[in-house]
Order: structure tokens, then C-alpha cells, then sequence
């Protein structure tokens, strides 16, 4: 089995990790677009640009199916990518976790990019899914970017910044981007007492359901790493996340 993900960066390793997880054997390969993130303030043609050359770049490698670890190119590129891309190769993409974070009422606090939040596609997510819940929207202003490049310091004060935005007796928190998954555990200390609700664990589940009846069988755990279409490694930030530490202990394609 071999599965591709795509992402501006390395907000892919929470789904990567999850499906390593899952099925140790399965062979990864990673495409990013390090020249052109972040894609949250691009257009929705410019991302869906991106997003279909990071595609492109990994259906090379004929992998089973393809995750868009991103929830900007979900919103934006999905449907184009499927048009492109199925039915010889499933497409997965990734919605926030509103539904079963809303599940059980309370307040619910929704950490997305600022260019996600209060956007239209939110704002019916929240309509559809929120349920009796209060939702509050909270932009998260630099914390993608300080995660990418493993600032300890000003993801601190990213969530900080977050934090103190949170409504007083939130009992939910949507990690609304990929990139926030990877430091959920700074997230939950700031936020004491809320439970996080992230989408790798979900997205993981949902590729090996696709891929049952088409199962090729064991692969043998590669992970292959692709910065705009080029073989390349994974960063030193993304290896000091638990999650690139994880994908990263696979033998590396040759």
C-alpha cells in the first residue's frame, strides 16, 4: 500500500503519523510546496494551482490514494483534483472537526488561519454541524508559520495570543488547520480543561476504509519526501515534532 498527502508544508505529518500508525508497512510519500506557502492568503485558483502541481507531483509515484493534509486546498482545490485525478485515484480531503466536537453542546472554539476563519465555508460548516454548541471563531494569526519553521518561541506566543481570545469555559477546541495538530499539546496546556478535536485520526480511518477492497498489499514503510516536485528530506523542524520523528523512522526511499 502506498499513500500520498499533499500540503504547503508540514501540516501533513498529523495525517502521515496517523496513518504510521495505523499501517507501519505502508509507503508515504510527502508533497509540499515550500516555495509557495503559505497558501491562505492566495487566491482560490492560485491554490488550486498548488495544490494540483503537489498532486501531480505525487500521483508519479502511482501511489493508492492521495490526502490533502490541508484544510485551505480542501476547501478550495478538492473538486478539482478529483476531476483530475479519479476515479484511478481517490482523493481524500479534510474537514474541521466541528461535528463531533459540537456533539455534546457547550462552547466550542473553532482555531483556524485568519483567512479561514469567519469565511463562508466555516460559517456553514458551523451552521450544518454546530448543533446547540455556542461556536466562536478564533483566528490564529502566525501560528501555521511558526510551526513550520519549529519557532518554539513564537508558537508560544501564538497560542498564547489564541488563548486569551478563547471564550471563558470553552469545552471544545476544532483544530481548524493541519499545521495545529502537531503542537496540540502546547494548545491543550493553554487551554486547560477543553478537549482538542483534530482531523488526522479521522482522515487516516477513511483512507484504509477506501482502500480495502483495493488493498495491493504490504509495503515495506518507505517515506518519500517531495519539496515542489523535488526529492528532498524532511526538515529539521519537522523532525523535531514527535510526528516527523515517527514518519521519519520508515527506511527512506531510494
Amino acid at each position: 500500500m502506498k499513500i500520498a498527502l499533499l500540503d504547503s508544508g508540514i501540516g501533513l505529518l498529523a495525517a502521515a503519523a496517523a496513518l504510521r500508525r495505523l499501517r507501519p508497512d505502508a509507503d508515504l510519500v510527502l508533497s509540499s510546496d515550500p516555495d509557495g506557502m503559505p497558501w491562505g492568503p492566495r487566491t482560490p485558483e492560485d491554490v488550486t494551482d498548488h495544490a494540483l502541481a503537489c498532486a501531480r507531483a505525487a500521483a508519479a509515484y502511482r501511489p493508492d490514494a492521495l490526502v490533502v493534509a490541508c484544510n485551505t486546498a480542501s476547501v478550495h482545490a478538492l473538486a478539482t483534483l478529483r476531476a483530475e485525478l479519479e476515479p484511478g485515484l481517490p482523493v481524500i480531503g479534510t474537514v474541521p472537526a466541528i461535528k463531533p466536537a459540537a456533539a455534546d453542546g457547550g462552547t466550542v472554539a473553532i482555531w483556524a488561519t485568519p483567512a479561514t476563519t469567519g469565511s463562508a465555508y466555516q460559517r456553514a460548516l458551523i451552521a450544518d454541524f454546530g448543533g446547540t454548541a455556542e461556536v466562536a471563531e478564533v483566528a490564529c494569526p502566525g501560528l501555521a508559520d511558526a510551526v513550520e519553521r519549529g519557532d518554539r518561541a513564537a508558537i508560544a506566543a501564538a497560542v498564547a495570543d489564541a488563548a486569551a481570545r478563547t471564550p471563558a469555559g470553552t469545552t471544545a477546541i476544532v483544530l481548524g488547520c493541519t499545521h495545529y495538530e502537531i503542537v496540540r499539546d502546547e494548545i491543550r496546556a493553554a487551554v486547560p480543561g477543553a478537549r482538542l478535536y483534530g482531523s488526522a485520526d479521522a482522515v487516516a480511518a477513511q483512507v484504509l476504509r477506501r482502500l480495502a477492497e483495493t488493498d495491493r498489499g504490504p509495503g515495506t514503510g518507505t517515506v518519500t519526501v517531495l519539496h515542489n516536485g523535488r526529492p528532498s528530506q524532511l526538515t529539521a523542524a519537522a523532525l523535531g515534532y514527535p510526528e516527523g520523528a515517527l514518519v521519519s523512522s520508515a527506511v527512506p526511499a531510494r
